[in-house]
């Protein structure tokens, strides 16, 4: 079983191109790198890195950069990308429910809204490799969807068929509630450092739709 939706190897395909990094990302990553070593010594993971804009960002400041998405067409990208600009980074092809990386590797981890785009049980499993693959002291920054998006029509969980707002036509999509939130991170495991539910209006033209988002920053223990 895999938690990659094919819908995005046909998005990619048809030129879908994250070059540049996310805000809230750079905000996450400049926040949260240890000051004590070297930035080409400290370890970043992106799962669901799509065409690796954030780690693009990363691997520019000198950080060392893995990321992993279920798109062959979006990994080849990123590492033509990462070759013509002289950076380095460790790209692979694989599921983010089992990271082909080693125990207690990664110092910042990093899902912008990837792992949202699986069933809340495949993401629990997700979240367990995360956990797994940081360094104890490591921080992840989780980003999913939140059940107050237009596109959630009033429903948590996993909807396979969102016919409203600006997420119509990127696949499936779970949308969680804050009790969501708090379970996939049980505090035997994490100290949880935020937890903003962001939102905003879109009116463009007729279009008076609300995007809602989660914005979690954790720590392994």
């Amino acid at each position: 079983m895999t938690a990659f939706d094919p819908i995005w190897n046909e998005l990619y395909s048809q030129g879908h191109r994250n070059r540049y990094p996310w805000d809230a990302v750079v905000s996450f990553v400049f926040r949260n790198a240890p000051r004590d070593i070297e930035r080409n010594q400290v370890e970043i993971l992106e799962v669901a890195c799509g065409t690796a804009g954030n780690l693009w960002f990363a691997a520019r400041e000198g950080f060392s950069v893995s990321g992993i998405d279920g798109s062959t067409t979006a990994i080849e990208y990123a590492k033509q990308r990462f070759v013509e600009e002289g950076l380095t980074a460790d790209l692979r092809v694989a599921d983010f429910t089992s990271l082909p990386f080693e125990d207690a590797v990664f110092h910042l981890a990093i899902d912008r809204a990837g792992i949202t785009c699986c069933a809340y049980a495949q993401a629990q499993q997700a979240v367990a490799e995360v956990h797994r693959t940081l360094k104890a002291g490591g921080k992840f920054f989780f980003n999913v969807y939140s059940v107050s998006h237009t596109s959630a029509a009033g429903k948590s969980g996993l909807n396979t068929e969102i016919t409203q707002g600006n997420l119509t036509g990127v696949g499936a999509i779970c949308f969680y509630t804050q009790a969501m939130i708090m379970e996939m991170f049980p505090v035997a495991n994490w100290h949880m450092h935020t937890c903003e539910e962001t939102l905003w209006n879109n009116q463009v033209g007729a279009d008076n739709s609300q995007h809602a988002e989660w914005r979690v920053v954790v720590e392994k223990k």
